[in-house]
């Protein structure tokens, strides 16, 4: 597949030794879905996969948004490539503490919408847990998840337990790389 090449060659940087991720984990593999996806023809692409295989699950949304800063270019690039009436938003790490003081900034989230949580590289869930916590908050009901990359196991299970459909575009066996995520991740580090 197109795409899985484009994250393997300009997203996946190899290290010699364990490097700290944002989830804390240490891994010798870090993805940098960003700069994968920086070059706008690719980062269509990417929205075109991630929108087409909600599409495929019957899932119907009409907001789509997760936690800044991973989820920002999908949010914007999914609602864009339907050219319809959904919406995009971002959930804020912190309200702004000026102006409206939002959390979640772009659509108003309530119990009328239904939501498609996005996010770019997931390795323990803290990202896209944050969000699904802050938009339920909002009344609104998250319907799917759909992560670029999916580095282990844990945000799979926190969605099987609240029977949210989750469903990565790659998981790190795509990229054939070891998994993070839990006690193992240090282990497999370590042994190489």
């Amino acid at each position: 597949m197109q795409l899985l090449a484009i994250v393997r060659e300009r997203g996946l940087i190899q290290f010699d030794e364990p490097r700290a991720l944002a989830s804390g984990e240490m891994s010798c593999d870090f993805i940098d879905g960003k700069h994968a996806l920086s070059r706008g023809r690719d980062l269509r692409l990417a929205c075109q996969v991630i929108a087409d295989s909600i599409d495929l699950l019957n899932i119907q949304y009409n907001a789509v948004g997760g936690l800044t800063l991973g989820a920002d270019q999908f949010s914007h690039g999914v609602a864009a490539y339907l050219a319809d009436d959904r919406e995009w938003f971002v959930v804020r790490k912190a309200p702004k503490g000026r102006g409206t003081n939002q959390r979640v900034e772009g659509a108003t989230l309530n119990s009328d919408s239904r939501v498609l949580l996005v996010d770019d590289i997931v390795s323990s869930g803290g990202s896209i847990q944050q969000a699904y916590e802050h938009v339920v908050e909002t009344g609104a009901s998250v319907v799917a998840a759909v992560t670029l990359v999916d580095r282990g196991e844990v945000a799979k299970a926190f969605f099987e337990d609240l029977a949210v459909p989750y469903q990565p575009v790659f998981t790190y066996q795509d990229l054939g790389i070891r998994p993070v995520g839990g006690s193992h991740s240090l282990a497999a580090a370590s042994a190489r």
